[in-house]
């Protein structure tokens, strides 16, 4: 059995990479998907497509839509969506990436540091399960196929 796993979260750390090297390392039939990590693509897609548009709040609208239809059929596609709340960067992409995971019925493993505990404490009690470290959703991860 394979799995596809959706990587929620912060575009800017390398915390993607950790997990794919870790999972590699384990031998654990994963493949891994994403949200677009190339923050220039993401921000201008809706111009690529659609041409040029008269001012930043059009230009953010259309490229929301094409990376919101992105993120929705890749999200459909995994078995599995981990959500990482990170300690530098805003996160408001993860907490919609994560809603979206439930809403859809996938299984939610959701990484924040027991500092954020309070702050996202009903989409901790939402999420299959929550964890502190990168490592812990490895291990939830190796669970699986154990």
């Amino acid at each position: 059995m394979r799995l596809t796993v959706y990587l929620a979260g912060e575009i800017h750390s390398s915390w993607r990479e950790e997990i794919k090297l870790k999972v590699a390392s384990l031998n654990l039939p994963i493949d891994f998907v994403g949200p677009m990590e190339d923050h220039d693509r993401s921000d201008n897609i809706g111009e690529e497509i659609l041409g040029k548009q008269p001012n930043a709040i059009f230009k953010d609208a259309a490229a929301s839509s094409f990376n919101n239809l992105r993120t929705e059929i890749l999200m459909q596609k995994a078995d599995l969506v981990i959500a990482l709340f990170g300690e530098k960067y805003k996160q408001w992409n993860t907490a919609m990436d994560a809603s979206a995971a439930i809403a859809f019925g996938k299984p939610l493993i959701l990484i924040r540091s027991e500092e954020h505990h309070h702050a996202l404490k009903e989409l901790s009690r939402k999420a299959n399960t929550t964890v502190e470290t990168v490592d812990q959703a490895i291990k939830a991860l190796h669970y699986i196929f154990e």
